[in-house]
């Protein structure tokens, strides 16, 4: 089905593979529908409550395959065409997405990983703002997340500098939620796409909701787009389980409804 990239579903878990691993992952134009339609799948599909993206081979992704462009190409056009639609559609997904960065992730393979929820970081990884080595600026909503995320200042020496920050580096400034040891990759990495499986699915769309309207709304509004957050979370069958549970002294079974 996919041709640039591998998709299985399994306890739960949607795992989407980047896989062009001789041009360590870069992306073309069909690699970026491919990511848009296995998201898109995934959020469709009732038995996926977590997706993964990752690489395969010894990168996350290089960024945009520079052979398929030419001097003469509308950048802004393939933006809006391409990577634009991708971005928004990994940022939109309402399950919790985890970026498995487990080799470089530089330019837009950067602002991939910065448009997940989560970021697993080999201790083997690393991200490059590579975009001004070529004479660019950051894309695929870069700058949007990584000043939210680490500040203007540290974005902006990222963006100038276009330095590799190492694994160890990106916990320190935020961008890593946890730096995982080469030999324990695989393990660690399926055993925290599983507990975020496990928990209530439509509490956490919901919760995502909310911390984007945050950006934009006063308190008042945000406080009546909260108060009707808390009345769709109200209705799930997880509210009602998470209760239960909390009553009977247990551990709570979500199912994700």
């Amino acid at each position: 089905m996919y041709e640039t990239i591998k998709y299985k579903v399994e306890s739960a878990v949607a795992w989407i593979g980047l896989n062009r691993p001789e041009k360590l992952n870069a992306f073309t134009r069909r690699m970026n529908e491919e990511i848009q339609h296995a998201v898109r799948a995934s959020e469709d599909n009732a038995e996926v409550r977590a997706i993964v993206i990752t690489g395969e081979g010894r990168a996350f992704c290089a960024g945009q395959d520079l052979t398929e462009v030419t001097p003469e190409t509308n950048l802004g056009d393939v933006l809006l065409d391409l990577y634009g639609p991708m971005i928004k559609e990994v940022a939109n997904c309402e399950k919790p997405i985890i970026a498995a960065v487990n080799g470089v992730a530089a330019g837009a393979g950067f602002s991939l990983a910065l448009a997940c929820d989560f970021r697993l970081v080999s201790e083997k990884a690393s991200f490059v703002n590579a975009f001004v080595n070529i004479g660019l600026i950051p894309d695929c909503g870069n700058l949007y997340y990584l000043t939210r995320m680490i500040g203007q200042a540290k974005a902006l020496e990222l963006s100038l500098l276009g330095e590799k920050v190492t694994a160890a580096q990106a916990e320190q400034l935020g961008l890593a939620t946890k730096v995982i040891a080469a030999e324990e990759w695989k393990e660690q990495v399926t055993a925290f796409a599983e507990k975020v499986a496990s928990k209530p699915t439509m509490a956490i769309g919901l919760i995502k909701q909310s911390l984007e309207a945050s950006y934009h709304l006063s308190f008042d509004q945000y406080l009546k787009t909260e108060a009707e957050g808390q009345r769709l979370a109200g209705l799930t069958k997880d509210y009602k389980e998470g209760v239960t549970a909390y009553l009977e002294k247990r551990k709570p079974h979500f199912i994700g409804q």
